[in-house]
């Protein structure tokens, strides 16, 4: 993944309503949900609920079928996998690496 992506992603989850939706839609699982029922659990009007939804989409964490009248929002799962294992793919390999002086870092 790269770190702009990855960026932006992260930028997107800061806000805690898009948060809640993208949590919301991970717990209902591949199926997902109809925007109807993600309102339904959130209780936001539907032009905040688009709004949120829409960053959501443009970085790819969720995507959108229309089935007939109904709306239906799926995770990523695969994106979402990819963006943790770019959070964790480092972890503690400095843990064992001698600290670089102060002096050495000006």
């Amino acid at each position: 993944m790269e770190l702009d992506h990855a960026a932006r992603c992260l930028e997107k989850l800061g806000n805690p309503t898009r948060l809640t939706v993208f949590r919301l839609l991970v717990k209902a699982g591949h199926d997902g949900l109809s925007v109807g029922a993600i309102q339904e659990h959130l209780g936001v009007p539907a032009s905040t609920l688009s709004h949120h939804v829409a960053h959501l989409v443009n970085v790819g964490l969720v995507s959108q079928e229309r089935e007939g009248r109904v709306l239906r929002c799926r995770p990523n799962f695969p994106l979402m996998d990819e963006l943790i294992g770019f959070l964790t793919s480092e972890c503690c390999v400095l843990a064992d690496a001698p600290e670089e002086p102060a002096a050495a870092r000006a």
